[in-house]
């Protein structure tokens, strides 16, 4: 089935900037404007002119975004804003907004229109034996044509959402039966396209409930995002709140209760408790609360039912050592007040951590380190680095004299480039690790200065199509000094490296007190392997490569709006590791067992299902055709969750240094065995393993 469990638009239209006090008037505007412009010209990394073909692809990305998925506008909209298309660059630079305000309002239109007729759609049963398509590539879906044509679209897409939920239901009846399993209700087929019809109704209901919190300021921040990230895809305007948020992805900690937290219709619930968190130290806040009140310390609560989530999340959040009252009603229905002294809340799943992984086949003992991302703290002294936390892991793993370490960089996204070059260091002796070339003068290297080798056993690291930036900075280190031997998919490709500028301070005293202008990100520097090589659009290839379930996804560099080029520069003085292993023999060792390998031939072959599903995106809406093609699509998933078997021959264990904090803590405990569930199950860390196995064997 070709995106049977797509949702589309709903959740793609809601990825708005989130809101805070902004300049929100015609003034203010203009001045955001005119700092995020200059900005871009003096730093950005390209020479990019201001005319109509700039214009045009602003116009392009704009529209792209401004509708996702072409639900609302119509091609007689589309008529309205073409004249638009080429005179954008000239709304720039004269500080205008006619543009911008013509589509907000008719956007705003037709979101009306379709809020007055989705329900009558709805009433009734649709027939499920009519011949007809409909399309799930937004990038091949085209405008409605009319009010009309807008109508029918929205009919096919709630009978789509209906007949998604109307075959999971027939397919789990089917399977209950099979199974004689009792506890499965069965239903004939009116209850359940009634019940599914429903359901569709709900979600359609809380989406437009959402719409309607969406602030026009945050409509605003879109059309300048479409603006600057016509520069490039990582160029990108941040709200104050957008920045905060990104900060503490980065540092991996925040102050605050530590509970995730879902805004549910007009109530905010709590999701989830982090694990050491305040809220979990205090023990009252359960997960399946919801939030009526805030109260900061004795003051008086604010009610925030029917409030934006984000809004909830900037009253809950706070300072360390602050106290926070939150008016809870339980899941039994009694309210309750809890008061929360604020903490310092780490992101545990986002910091680095390893373990002992021993296979009794060949009895290899594996030092394993997992690096989610490549965090710091840049807003304060002392504060996470992952560099800092990588060396301690290696170092506790060379206590336990394991044959080799396994670096898992398989969906990391980057992050701290002066992070990524002190790791490489710790398996070098030292000399260049990366190049950085700025848009006037010759490139800067990067070097690792410190001549002390940390580890110098058998290392490999894995890859995949979501290692990007810093982690290919560092993959390709390695490879360049021949230092480790690659394995997994070709990275994403993502070759420059961006800078925060903070727009506050290009202004004078006519900015009010209380309004910020936020942040601007933006690529002011293309990064190179040490031998020249650009990792833009290329990424790096690895020496060992194994099938990739994203193999043929379109998500890499290359595929997203408006990147840049690739191109190459000299190469730097280094010398290579000089291993005593013969990495030829290693590497033909393991294109062997991939060969023959069960596990990957049907991530192949399920690599190949989705690119598949990726091309033939038009689907028929008859209920015998939609669900033939559901049953195909379950039967394909379950078969790759069905490959995911534990592999008897491994064994994981954690760190002797590790085991008294560990076992202290029952939900240290419970993540630590689930993590370690997860690394016996794992294919590809089986593979590293079994080549840390030949580089000794080589030797």
């Amino acid at each position: 089935m070709k995106k049977i469990i797509s949702f589309g638009f709903l959740s793609v239209l809601f990825l708005v900037l989130t809101s805070y006090k902004v300049p929100n008037n015609n003034e203010q505007r203009k001045t955001l404007l005119k700092i995020v412009m200059q900005s871009l010209q003096i730093q950005h990394y390209t020479d990019a002119k201001i005319d109509d073909a700039f214009s045009e692809k602003v116009y392009s990305l704009y529209l792209k975004r401004l509708d996702y998925g072409k639900r609302f506008l119509t091609q007689e909209d589309v008529a309205q804003l073409s004249p638009w298309k080429t005179k954008i660059d000239n709304q720039i630079n004269d500080l205008q907004f006619d543009f911008y305000e013509l589509s907000v309002k008719l956007l705003s239109q037709r979101m009306t229109e379709v809020e007055g007729f989705y329900k009558t759609l709805l009433e009734k049963p649709f027939d499920y034996s009519k011949d007809e398509f409909y399309e799930t590539n937004e990038e091949k879906s085209a405008f409605s044509q009319n009010s009309k044509d807008l109508q029918d679209n929205w009919r096919k897409y709630l009978k789509y959402q209906s007949l998604l939920r109307i075959t999971e239901a027939l397919i789990e009846q089917e399977k209950a039966k099979a199974k004689n399993d009792t506890s499965i209700k069965i239903k004939n087929f009116t209850q359940i396209e009634e019940e599914s019809r429903q359901k569709v109704q709900t979600m359609i209901d809380e989406f437009f409930a959402r719409l309607k919190k969406i602030r026009e300021e945050e409509r605003f921040h879109l059309y300048i995002n479409s603006i600057v990230s016509t520069f490039d895809p990582h160029t990108e305007y941040f709200p104050p709140k957008q920045k905060q948020d990104f900060d503490i992805n980065i540092s991996g900690r925040l102050e605050g209760i530590g509970a995730t937290l879902q805004e549910k219709g007009d109530y905010i619930k709590v999701v989830r408790i982090v694990p050491g968190s305040a809220s979990w130290k205090q023990g009252d806040l359960k997960s399946g609360d919801i939030i009526l009140k805030v109260a900061q310390g004795d003051n008086e609560p604010v009610d925030i039912v029917g409030m934006r989530l984000d809004d909830a999340v900037q009253l809950i959040r706070g300072k360390k050592g602050t106290e926070v009252r939150l008016t809870v009603k339980k899941v039994d229905g009694t309210i309750k007040v809890i008061s929360i002294i604020r903490d310092i809340v780490i992101l545990e799943e986002s910091l680095a951590k390893s373990a002992i992984v021993t296979d009794s086949k060949t009895g290899i003992k594996t030092g394993y380190i997992k690096l989610p991302s490549f965090y710091t703290d840049f807003t304060r002294t002392g504060g996470n680095g992952c560099a800092s936390d990588i060396l301690a892991e290696i170092r506790k793993l060379i206590a336990e004299n394991v044959d080799g370490i396994v670096f898992d960089l398989r969906d990391n996204g980057g992050g701290s480039l002066q992070d990524a070059v002190d790791i490489a260091g710790y398996f070098i002796s030292n000399g260049p690790v990366v190049q950085v070339k700025s848009r006037f003068g010759k490139p800067m290297i990067l070097d690792d200065r410190n001549s002390n080798v940390v580890y110098n056993g058998n290392l490999v690291f894995l890859v995949n199509t979501l290692s990007a930036s810093a982690s290919e900075i560092l993959a390709a280190a390695m490879q360049d000094y021949n230092r480790a031997i690659i394995i997994g998919g070709s990275t994403f490709g993502k070759g420059t490296v961006q800078r925060f500028i903070e727009l506050d301070q290009f202004l004078n005293a006519e900015n009010q007190p209380g309004n910020s202008f936020g942040s601007l990100k933006v690529t002011i520097q293309n990064f190179y392997r040490i031998n020249g090589v650009t990792t833009q659009f290329k990424g790096v290839i690895p020496d060992i490569i194994l099938p990739d379930i994203y193999e043929y996804a379109k998500i890499r560099e290359k595929d997203l709006d408006y990147p840049l080029p690739p191109d190459n520069i000299q190469s730097v003085n280094y010398t290579k590791w000089s291993p005593s292993v013969n990495y030829n023999y290693v590497k033909a060792r393991s294109t062997d067992r991939v060969k023959t390998d069960d596990y990957f031939k049907i991530i192949t072959e399920n690599a190949l299902f989705l690119k598949s599903q990726e091309e033939s995106s038009n689907i028929s809406l008859t209920l015998e055709n939609f669900k033939k093609e559901t049953e195909e699509a379950t039967k394909k998933s379950e078969q790759y969750i069905e490959n995911n078997k534990v592999i008897p021959s491994l064994s994981v264990i954690s760190l002797k240094a590790d085991k008294a904090v560990i076992e202290k803590d029952t939900a240290s405990t419970a993540r630590t065995k689930a993590w370690h569930d997860e690394i016996v199950k794992d294919h590809y860390i089986f593979e590293a393993i079994n080549v840390i196995a030949d580089l000794k064997k080589s030797k």
